[in-house]
């Protein structure tokens, strides 16, 4: 039996080689243009997103280049970079922002990039994230590709292009670095590459916090493996192994620094960030006036329906318990309300739904259905990038 959590039918044993290599290339060649087809797809859901946000930016005489690359957690980033940790912010209230809130994978590409390349690691930050767009595109690409078919995929990478936050996806932010590794680590689970999802895994470990979420999806999908082949192989070990590793180390490191166990937990607490079980959601949502309050919910209620479909769909494993995590983790947490959604939106797995829906219709039905997705999300995007609060 395979090693992959989704059993994939191999080549006869007995075709001849020759055979067997010229259906690999045949493959490669059928690949290449669904590949295409994501990657053109969704460059141009980002290009539609900085063309508006430079039509807002014009028409209200704001710097729209500013707003990607220096505000926000982006200046914080910058800092890490050019003069690693150790800044800490004092608010009138008392609080205590410290940097450390911050892992250290993204800053650190800035800070290498911009000692190679004539930019600044403001600037470097925006290229980055943008390669990690295109490398994320292409894994969610892929994962799609495996689970319905190509067209599936293209959908599947031109939707995350469109996602309502995805605005966030142009920015010097990590969200874009994140999700590129953990799309591959689960690719890689799919196809049994256990050794490549670990080490992944632990560099997505090193990016966001929600890696943990990443973690239980190989852990889990390796206990699953383990019971249905019952066996258990030594890559698959190393690969679980390795998974964690990446984001115990940057604990770790907070904790020797701050000579606390618990210090990573309480820099986020201080930053507001400590999981409350959703008790801040739901005052957030009972102090909105009705109208919002009611529209919020039903915001939610569609998060919830998007879930079901996602396990109703029979999704792979590992892709659904991310999926599942990532929600979870962005909803049970005390943080900024306007943040979660952005939060949410590694979570590539809530799109399968309706990229297999878009997919069984024409593509004339699909691609006007796409192309005012993608202008929503763009006016989206420009306004709440050129407004005052933090996305």
């Amino acid at each position: 039996m395979s090693r992959s959590v989704l059993p994939r039918s191999p080549l006869p044993s007995d075709t001849p080689t020759r055979a067997r290599t010229g259906a690999r290339t045949g493959l490669r060649a059928r690949a290449r243009t669904p590949l295409a087809a994501a990657l053109a797809g969704y460059v141009a859901t980002r290009l539609i997103g900085l063309g508006v946000l430079a039509i807002v930016a014009a028409a209200t005489g704001k710097d729209g280049l500013h707003r990607l690359k220096g505000r926000w957690d982006s200046v914080w980033y910058v800092r890490i970079a050019e003069h690693g940790y150790g800044y800490e912010v004092t608010l009138p209230n008392g609080d205590v922002h410290s940097d450390l809130a911050f892992f250290p994978l993204f800053p650190a590409l800035e800070r290498g990039l911009s000692a190679v390349l004539p930019v600044d690691a403001a600037t470097a930050g925006l290229v980055v994230a943008w390669s990690a767009g295109l490398a994320a595109a292409w894994g969610i690409h892929r994962c799609g590709a495996f689970v319905g078919g190509e067209r599936v995929g293209v959908l599947l990478a031109v939707l995350w292009g469109v996602y309502p936050t995805a605005f966030v996806q142009s920015m010097a932010y990590t969200e874009t670095l994140f999700t590129a590794l953990a799309a591959w680590s689960l690719y890689a689970v799919l196809r049994g590459r256990w050794i490549v999802a670990g080490v992944l895994c632990a560099a997505a470990g090193l990016t966001r916090p929600t890696a943990a979420a990443l973690i239980a999806a190989v852990g889990i999908a390796a206990v699953v493996t383990v019971v249905r082949e019952r066996r258990v192989s030594p890559r698959m070990v190393a690969g679980v192994l390795v998974a964690p590793l990446g984001w115990l180390a940057y604990i770790a490191y907070v904790g020797v620094r701050e000579k606390s166990s618990t210090a990573y937990f309480d820099v986020q607490a201080a930053w507001g960030n400590s999981i409350d079980g959703g008790v801040a959601l739901a005052r957030f949502i009972a102090g909105l006036p009705w109208a919002a309050a009611l529209g919020l919910c039903a915001a939610l209620a569609l998060l919830g329906w998007l879930v079901v479909l996602c396990v109703r769909q029979g999704q792979p494993l590992p892709l659904l318990v991310y999926t599942i995590g990532v929600v979870f983790v962005s909803l049970v947490g005390a943080a900024y309300f306007g943040s979660r959604p952005r939060l949410m939106m590694p979570a590539f797995g809530l799109l399968l739904p309706p990229a297999v829906a878009l997919a069984r219709v024409r593509s004339r039905t699909a691609v006007p259905v796409v192309a005012g997705l993608a202008l929503a999300s763009a006016v989206y995007g420009a306004f709440t990038l050129l407004g005052s609060g933090p996305p």
